[in-house]
């Protein structure tokens, strides 16, 4: 597996692109939800998505057929996204969109350890940046921020069950720094495309199987801001952000690049104010701005030691 390479202006610019468009992301699941429960709209999300990805790839000749020993890995990455993704939904169900994104967007933190715990026993095969002084005091401040985050008080018109949904969305944040070390590691010999179309591929009949076991088909009406915001979902951001993030992995490690999306939890509250109009309590702007700072500290003060 090749050294990662510095991030330089056209990297940037297309991860803020894709952190821009993530940072409706939690949004858009709050709206589809209000219409679908949240398995049955992760299984329409990535019914759409894989249309989508796999009319790309045909279009691109990419080839979406697992080739020799591809099979078993692209299985543990819809693992892993399958249950990242079950997660997120049910944990935006339960707290308000303002605090999903800030704390779903620490998994920079979750992509730091992994990888530095990845390159410590597989170093051979897997290469991440150090786990410096300042890099530990960067992640410490985040993990406050997100503790801080996991014991406050949302908006109780948007958050049912807060603590319950913080600490859901805290576990799929985890999964989710696991899963761009994955990605990162498994994209250096599987063409990007390819990982996308599997993971959604994989996670399709799971999640229609845990629908259909555990969920009514519809949650409410079903709106047209309920299928734009699925549409958002499985072609913006299950497509779209999934292959420009999957190539940037390609050349870039995980704990930097998932870096640049500090600027996701931002967007993430101000769309949430803007649509639902969330109040934003001095708590969220308190763990926000702890988990901003220990991202900005690795991201600035650790590349230049």
């Amino acid at each position: 597996m090749p050294k990662p390479q510095p991030i330089g202006f056209p990297s940037a610019a297309a991860a803020f692109l894709i952190s821009f468009l993530w940072g409706g992301n939690i949004v858009s699941i709050r709206i589809g939800l209000g219409s679908l429960p949240p398995i049955w709209s992760a299984f329409w999300r990535m019914l759409a998505g894989i249309a989508f990805v796999a009319l790309w790839a045909r279009l691109a000749g990419i080839p979406i057929r697992p080739q020799p020993g591809e099979r078993a890995p692209l299985i543990v990455l819809g693992l892993l996204f399958t249950a990242q993704i079950a997660l997120l939904n049910i944990g935006t169900s339960l707290t308000s969109p303002g605090f999903a994104v800030v704390i779903l967007n620490a998994y920079s933190v979750y992509a730091n350890l992994s990888g530095h715990l990845a390159a410590k026993y597989a170093h051979s095969v897997i290469h991440e940046e150090p786990l410096t002084g300042v890099r530990i005091l960067g992640l410490t401040l985040a993990v406050a921020g997100v503790a801080w985050l996991a014991l406050g008080n949302p908006d109780p018109k948007l958050a049912v069950h807060p603590l319950a949904g913080n600490l859901v969305i805290i576990a799929s944040s985890v999964l989710l720094g696991i899963r761009q070390v994955y990605t990162r590691w498994l994209v250096q010999s599987i063409h990007p495309v390819r990982s996308v179309v599997w993971q959604m591929g994989v996670s399709i009949p799971l999640f229609f199987l845990g629908a259909l076991l555990s969920e009514p088909p519809l949650a409410g009406p079903l709106t047209a801001k309920a299928v734009a915001a699925i549409f958002y979902q499985g072609v913006v951001v299950a497509g779209i952000c999934f292959i420009g993030w999957a190539e940037l992995l390609k050349k870039h490690a995980a704990g930097t690049l998932s870096m640049f999306a500090f600027f996701v939890p931002v967007c993430g509250v101000l769309l949430s104010a803007k649509v639902f109009s969330e109040s934003i309590p001095p708590s969220l702007l308190a763990g926000t701005g702890l988990v901003l700072t220990g991202v900005f500290i690795v991201v600035k003060m650790g590349q230049s030691r």
